[in-house]
């Protein structure tokens, strides 16, 4: 066992004991513990295969940020073992195997490494045939490819997604992140503080410095209630105007913050040599974690290679833990002994100067290390601990807009941001000193502040106490490879300088050819020595070579927190109740539950039948609860439709009603309703089902964008809606106690009212969907029952029938009107639906208004008609199906169904343009690949003449 006694083990709770499994065998750890550390406890180093060479792979950071350490769960691949807690009965298995672990049948490859250099994918893979790649090659490599598996069969888990709004988001609880965040917040600023950890603190945390310093910040921090501190959460990218994705677990907080400060400290590199990914090799920052947050001894016998103070310490720690520290090696120059030197001497390591770390060797199968050469030297250790050097941790601020630099004079790269609502802190900002870090915090909370408007005092920026030049270690190639740059890749040395070799001499045109740096860890431990070897391969500076764009995310990311809810969102109207009362036979459609007709299942297609027979010879009612309901109110609300719209509106009286279609920037039909100006500053609008979200969205978006004097309410859930429709409805609605004239002479058709109705106070529009008498009356939601209640007692003399979806689908396609989203797709213009008459010539501009005219000058290859089927026909096609023209597609059936007003199969079809008169005859392909004809007719198979709806 390599557990160690209390205090070690910040993260653990050694009361609580918790068993799993890992490659079928059992294992024990604490509660706390993450797989790698509870395997790491019991001995258990090796924790997968590497992905070209299958070589024996262990823990590298402890920072979840390598391929490493992948392994999989029962339900998810690429579990990072170094971050992922273990849980009672958890089954871990290793990824990239074939056969076992311990006997990987694919660890051959290792020694065939000389015959399949970098690149050689490209020139091997294309012959001998043609078609080679795709009958050949592609199944091998698919079999070969690919980390973990996907269970197929996995129980959803719940997902959630949250909105939160800060005055400042400080990423990064180290020292630097907690005293950006403390000072903000202490000025009155609404901060939110976020880091990946499962506590804040960062290097505080386990680095060996002052415990005093982190308690007092973590005090200050507790006591402030305008500051919420977000721990175990990834900020994974950075996006416009401040916009970051916060992952917590299984949720996403959507985060905008008018200012940013980011604190991601920096990433340890790791050496390159022979063997350097030997499991037993770390970097210092791993072996510090291990220690401090599980309680693991990281090894028994230690060389440390330190170019820095951090490696230093690193050897202090290791003795602390109980660890022999056989020797120190630092590549600087020798010559006074610091503190931390004379320390370490004191406590009998030998420190040796002047030298490095030129190659390691492992035990049998290279399965832990075993030795390293110094000077020519070999060493026996078990453990060898790097710290050799920092990167800043540039993948979000390069998204804020950054630049990576790299300063010749300190040999290290920098990161300059534009000024703005971003602001850099701490080591990221290329601070070393842990006072330096605290103070860059400070200073830029003072930025943000003062952008934001706080009196503050100024802080002066911080300056490195001394501009002293890092180690930079010499990248030479080992004779013998397996001095591996990117551990994801397994790529060497010799594959990097080959690539140049090979005419790829930018940094960008190198990662796409050798794939370096497309790993899970994105470049964290291999861009900086990259951008080296190219430039020393090239002749130029490493300044001049750079390091390839980062892009969102920052790391990876489930496709569950992504999508959210997995639950099915159900919206019900508030006239459900009367709809099951009256045994209807529910149908989701899109959220909402609706009558798809009355009656019994045996009888459906009778059903439906009596349900449009009811509407044409009396009176019918249907629920429109579920339409889009939008009020626009302010001076310029008729200007404000008229540049949404297609239609004139500013000019619509008040009182009337007018038809809308609406158009996206490239001219689509993107929905239609009908705008009732309720008064010349009020306008009461109706949208689609489906797409009053986008609607909604839309207005809000071109409200902001125009800055027109209208404010958009969104009343679909407040407003409930009743069409009474038939030739009977004006009887109907004249027989309940009213304030509204319904004669044909007081209330014109597209007209609109406003009164009260059998004593419930109502819009009233006089519209035609169903192309009979009808008038649409929408109250408050918790007076729809009333109304329902009221009208089906009025109407019962009459005939009254309420009816369903479906009935309400085959009425509107006797008229031919549209159903937008099923008559309609994404490049469906006006023209082509015959509807230049809802396209207004006079307006200067409406959404979409440019983009028609550029695409009506192109000429229309399709048009929307009427297709109506003989009776008797024995096969109608079917939704979908092709219409052909000389044999090839050139259009399909939209919508189809049986009308028993004419006793025929009808349907709206996209034909060719030049079939579009009305006479011609298509050809239409039916499902079963019968090919049958259909004479195009008027759009309106019913009462073309709409004589019926005006009377």
């Amino acid at each position: 066992m390599n557990r160690l006694p209390a205090p070690f083990g910040s993260r653990i709770d050694r009361s609580r004991r918790i068993r799993f499994t890992f490659e079928g065998k059992p294992f024990e750890g604490y509660e706390g513990d993450s797989i790698a550390s509870a395997l790491a406890a019991s001995g258990q180093w090796v924790l997968s295969r590497s992905f070209k060479y299958h070589r024996p792979r262990g823990i590298l950071s402890m920072t979840g940020a390598d391929a490493n350490a992948l392994v999989q769960l029962p339900s998810e691949p690429n579990a990072a073992a170094e971050r992922t807690p273990i849980s009672e009965g958890l089954r871990v298995s290793a990824q990239n195997v074939n056969g076992s672990l311990e006997r990987d049948r694919d660890a051959v490859m290792d020694r065939f490494g000389r015959f399949l250099p970098v690149g050689f994918y490209y020139r091997t893979f294309m012959g001998p045939r043609r078609d080679s790649w795709l009958k050949f090659w592609e199944p091998i490599i698919r079999r070969k490819a690919g980390l973990g598996v996907v269970d197929t069969k996995a129980p959803h888990r719940h997902f959630d997604k949250t909105h939160l709004h800060c005055d400042v988001l400080v990423v990064g609880a180290g020292p630097a992140g907690l005293s950006a965040a403390i000072a903000a917040a202490e000025a009155g600023a609404d901060v939110v503080l976020c880091d990946e950890n499962p506590e804040v603190g960062g290097s505080l945390s386990y680095g060996r410095c002052d415990p005093a310093t982190l308690s007092g910040l973590s005090s200050r921090l507790e006591a402030l209630p305008n500051l919420k501190v977000l721990t175990g959460t990834v900020c994974n990218g950075w996006y416009e105007d401040n916009w970051l994705p916060l992952i917590e677990g299984n949720r996403l907080h959507r985060t905008r913050a008018r200012e940013v400060i980011l604190a991601t400290g920096a990433i340890d590199q790791p050496a390159v040599f022979r063997n350097n990914d030997l499991p037993g090799i770390m970097l210092g920052g791993a072996a510090q974690r291990l220690i401090r947050h599980y309680g693991v001894r990281p090894g028994h016998s230690a060389v440390v290679l330190a170019a820095n103070e951090d490696g230093y310490r690193t050897a202090l720690d290791l003795l602390d833990a109980g660890v022999s520290v056989v020797e120190l090696v630092d590549p600087g120059s020798a010559g006074d002994a610091g503190p931390l030197e004379a320390e370490l001497r004191g406590k009998g390591v030998a420190v040796r100067k002047g030298a490095t770390v030129e190659a390691a060797e492992g035990t049998a199968g290279n399965r832990h290390l075993a030795r390293v050469r110094v000077g020519g030297n070999w060493i026996a250790c078990d453990l060898l601990a790097v710290s050799v050097g920092q990167a800043p941790a540039w993948q979000l601020p390069c998204q804020a807009g950054g630049k990576v630099g790299y300063d010749a004079g300190t040999q290290t790269m920098t990161i300059t941001l534009p000024e703005g609502p971003v602001q850099l802190a701490g080591a990221v900002a290329g601070t070393d000193e842990l006072q330096d870090a605290i103070a860059s915090g400070r200073h830029a909370a003072a930025t943000a502040l003062s952008r934001l408007g706080h009196a503050v005092a100024a802080e002066p920026p911080v300056t490195p106490k001394s501009a002293r030049p890092r180690y930079v270690q010499p990248v030479v190639a080992d004779p013998k490879g397996r001095d591996f740059v990117d551990f994801d890749e397994d790529l060497q040395v010799k594959d990097l300088q080959n690539a140049t070799r090979d005419g790829y001499r930018e940094i960008e045109l190198v990662k796409r050819f050798t794939t370096v740096g497309m790993g899970p860890s994105q470049g964290r431990h291999s861009a900086l020595a990259t951008a080296r070897i190219v430039a020393e391969a090239t002749g130029r500076t490493v300044g001049e070579i750079g390091i390839t764009t980062a892009r969102p995310p920052v790391g990876p990311e489930t496709l569950g927190v992504l999508a959210g809810h997995h639950e099915a969102l159900e919206r019900r109207t508030a006239l459900h109740a009367r709809h099951i009362a009256l045994k209807a036979a529910m149908k989701p459609v899109g959220a909402w539950w609706r009558p798809y007709y009355y009656g019994d299942a045996s009888s459906a297609e009778e059903a439906v039948r009596e349900e449009i027979l009811a509407v044409r010879e009396g009176v019918g009612l249907l629920d429109v609860s579920t339409l889009g309901k939008l009020e626009i109110r302010g001076p310029d609300a008729g200007e404000f439709l008229d540049r949404l719209y297609t239609m004139a509106h500013a000019n619509q009286p008040t009182g009337r009603v007018r038809y809308c279609l609406m158009l996206n920037e490239m001219g689509s039909v993107i929905d239609d309703g009908v705008a009732y100006r309720m008064a010349e500053d009020q306008f009461y609008v109706t949208a689609t089902t489906s797409a009053v979200a986008r609607v909604y969205a839309d207005m809000l978006f071109w409200n902001a964008e125009w800055r027109l004097k209208v404010d958009v309410l969104n009343l679909t859930g407040a407003f409930s809606g009743l069409n009474v429709t038939g030739p009977k409805a004006r009887l109907v609605l004249e027989a309940l106690d009213s304030d509204i004239d319904f004669s044909r002479g007081a209330f014109p058709y597209l007209s609109g009212r406003e009164g009260v109705v059998g004593g419930i106070p109502m819009r009233v529009m006089r519209i035609g969907f169903t192309g009979e008498l009808s008038y649409e009356l929408h109250c408050p939601s918790s007076l729809a029952s009333s109304l329902w209640d009221a009208v089906m007692a009025a109407g019962g003399p009459h005939g009254l029938r309420p009816y369903g979806l479906e009935a309400s689908r085959i009425l509107r396609l006797e008229k031919g009107h549209i159903l937008i989203g099923q008559d309609t797709d994404a490049i469906t213009t006006p023209d082509e639906l015959g509807f230049g008459w809802a396209v207004s010539k006079k307006k200067p501009f409406f959404v979409g208004k440019r983009s028609i005219e550029m695409r009506a000058r192109l000429g229309q290859t399709r048009k929307l008609v009427g297709l109506q089927f003989p009776a008797g026909s024995r096969n109608i096609p079917g939704e979908s199906c092709l219409v052909l023209r000389a044999g090839a597609p050139v259009g399909q059936i939209t919508s189809v169904g049986y009308s028993p007003s004419l006793e025929a199969h009808i349907a709206l079809a996209y034909v060719h343009v030049d079939d579009q008169a009305e006479g011609s005859r298509v050809t239409v392909k039916c499902r079963n690949g019968e090919l049958v004809e259909a004479p195009v007719v008027a759009h309106a198979f019913f009462d073309p003449t709409n004589a019926r709806q005006e009377i």
